[in-house]
């Protein structure tokens, strides 16, 4: 009768060990990003961003723009808030050319 409990027993202790060793695979999965998703489009000295939030949370976005002449001051939109399942649009521009423009994202 003990042969059983035995085989029991060790069968719970392999089963516990692969459990342990497979939990640490499923918290070491990548998360999600949770920022929306933003076009940038730059043309001639005009950039725009529409931005869209899948996500369940709001997100903070804010585009900014870096100008190719160097007396010409680089710009920031004030920063805009997207809740989930909405569109936001932000414009900003340069006097002349745009070397640069980007949107940052802020949780909340």
């Amino acid at each position: 009768m003990r042969a059983p409990i035995r085989r029991t027993a060790a069968l719970l202790l392999t089963v516990a060990a692969l459990a342990g060793s497979l939990a640490p695979m499923a918290a070491a999965a990548p998360a999600e990003p949770q920022e929306a998703e933003c076009r940038t489009r730059i043309h001639g000295s005009h950039a725009t961003a529409v931005c869209f939030n899948g996500h369940a949370r709001p997100d903070r976005v804010q585009l900014h723009v870096e100008c190719a002449r160097w007396w010409d001051p680089d710009m920031d939109t004030a920063p805009v808030t997207v809740d989930p399942a909405r569109h936001a649009s932000l414009a900003q521009r340069c006097w002349l050319e745009i070397r640069h423009a980007w949107v940052t994202h802020t949780p909340g």
